[in-house]
């Protein structure tokens, strides 16, 4: 990608149950490998970890250590360089104030969802938005996704990853993998 302006958030909480209440999820680490690897691949500056549970803070911080400083860095450098990407955060907010320290710059945060939203950005849109200098940061939920509240309260809302048939529950580090390469697609077709 030709600006280094992009960040990605995985929300724990606020996130829904299937029931619709809300609630704090549990790290999922493959997650956590393959969107720090996503992220790596396609240019991004850095992935948010967001969960307020400190045994959850503490697992991530413990696969990341293993990866980066460990055995396993040692063992596979790939995967010590992508999971150097990732930040452990208690909130969204945390990580748009981190953000919007490293770089000076005004956040412009964008939530995913599966489900349809009357005013959602598409794909093509937001890497036209991404030439900007602002720093974005697309935000993926655990569970079935992030609560409408957290929603509502992003700058914007990205279309939905479509599929051909009308299933639409894809793993979210799918959904990451699928929404960077095409943003990077588009990104290149407007001359990046």
């Amino acid at each position: 990608m030709s600006k280094n302006n992009l960040y990605l958030a995985l929300i724990h909480y606020p996130v829904s149950n299937k029931k619709g209440n809300t609630i704090a999820s549990a790290l999922t680490t493959i997650d956590m490998h393959d969107i720090a690897r996503a992220a790596i691949t396609f240019g991004v500056r850095g992935f948010y970890v967001v969960t307020p549970l400190m045994d959850q803070q503490v697992l991530a911080h413990e696969v990341i250590a293993h990866w980066t400083e460990g055995m396993g860095g040692v063992l596979n450098p790939f995967r010590k360089q992508a999971l150097e990407l990732i930040r452990v955060v208690s909130t969204f907010e945390d990580a748009v104030e981190e953000i919007k320290n490293e770089r000076r710059a005004q956040v412009v945060t964008i939530a995913t969802t599966a489900a349809s939203h009357e005013n959602a950005v598409t794909i093509k849109q937001m890497a036209h938005r991404l030439e900007s200098d602002a720093s974005h940061v697309i935000a993926f939920g655990t569970a079935w996704g992030m609560s409408l509240e957290f929603i509502e309260n992003c700058d914007f809302v990205m279309e939905p990853v479509q599929g051909i048939n009308g299933y639409n529950h894809l793993s979210v580090r799918s959904a990451v993998s699928i929404i960077l390469d095409r943003i990077c697609h588009d990104r290149q077709c407007l001359g990046s």
